[in-house]
């Protein structure tokens, strides 16, 4: 394992592998098994996160490049302080801020609605031509928002989509709540027409939560954009590496790691107040010694990066 700084990302040179498979592949040996079946060479190669604040991940190996919820921007909204988010702050995409640090992708998973996952990514698709995987709400608000619609593609949990160096696999999860009456900020759907283009942070609803397992480079990695999960869909999953939120409720990550087969590496994510700079080191909101505990109790291998760090696994 190597930790990198960088600034300006640049693309491994390692040679693209595939993760062929089939519907309802469960685990990496499964997964080596049906690729054995199809006569492909089974190689591991290094995989690169690097880790651009929140939930926005650009995941690397073999030439290929897949983006989690890539929020670069990180407009002020006050969601970390006593008074929380202002509802009426204004949602702005800066190309400027963009172009420092993203150059290419070839797949952008969306995992909710919510500002801080968003507004980005219709500029993201059109510079990188990515294919944006999310559902029907999370579609929709990004049509609203003017994203190329050739490169959208609606996916509900299910799904097994082999691209080009990898695979990604779609699961149906939730959004993490708390508080007394067990809430989340800016619920709700956009089903069926495309709504008026969103103004102000409250217009980007939740509109359902998707996890997904990316396999790359002989890796298979669980992508959580929250601590909330849903029980049922990653029972006796087997994944290396879980990109894991703190927050939620007492105890959500402790149940998560429960529900999966034992997990190599959990890696920190969502962690860091991002009202604060992306090119400044990342300042803790409070959930991460709580994730840390969880993951180190169920016998992970726990990790963070800072903004613009490299984890190579």
């Amino acid at each position: 394992m190597t930790v990198t700084r960088r600034g300006v990302l640049r693309g491994t040179a390692a040679a693209a592998v595939g993760a062929a498979g089939a519907v309802g592949i469960r685990s990496a040996a499964d997964a080596a098994t049906q690729r054995g079946t199809e006569g492909s060479a089974v190689q591991r190669e290094p995989v690169e996160f690097t880790w651009w604040g929140n939930h926005a991940w650009q995941i690397r190996s073999g030439g290929v490049t897949v983006l989690t919820d890539p929020w670069l921007t990180r407009f002020k909204t006050g969601t970390y302080s006593p008074e929380g988010a202002d509802d009426t702050t204004r949602i702005v995409s800066k190309p400027a801020i963009i172009d420092k640090y993203v150059t290419t992708a070839d797949a952008i998973l969306v995992h909710h609605g919510h500002y801080d996952h968003l507004p980005d990514v219709p500029y993201i698709a059109r510079r990188t031509k990515a294919t944006v995987l999310g559902n029907e709400t999370h579609l929709n608000l990004l049509r609203a928002l003017r994203a190329p619609e050739d490169q959208l593609s609606q996916v509900v949990g299910g799904e097994y989509l082999p691209f080009t160096g990898f695979t990604v696999e779609v699961f149906r999860s939730l959004h993490s709540c708390g508080g007394a009456r067990h809430q989340f900020a800016y619920p709700g759907t956009r089903p069926g027409a495309v709504p008026p283009k969103p103004r102000t942070i409250a217009d980007l609803v939740e509109g359902g939560t998707l996890a997904y397992v990316i396999t790359i480079g002989g890796l298979r990695i669980l992508s959580l954009s929250t601590a909330g999960f849903d029980p049922i869909s990653l029972k006796d999953l087997e994944v290396d590496v879980v990109l894991a939120a703190p927050g939620g409720e007492p105890g959500v990550t402790d149940r998560l790691l429960a529900t999966l087969k034992p997990v190599r590496t959990v890696v920190a994510t969502h962690w860091d107040d991002f009202d604060q700079p992306l090119d400044e080191p990342a300042v803790d909101w409070g959930g991460l010694a709580k994730l840390r505990a969880s993951a180190l109790a169920a016998g992970a291998d726990f990790k963070t990066v800072d903004h613009l760090q490299t984890l190579t696994l």
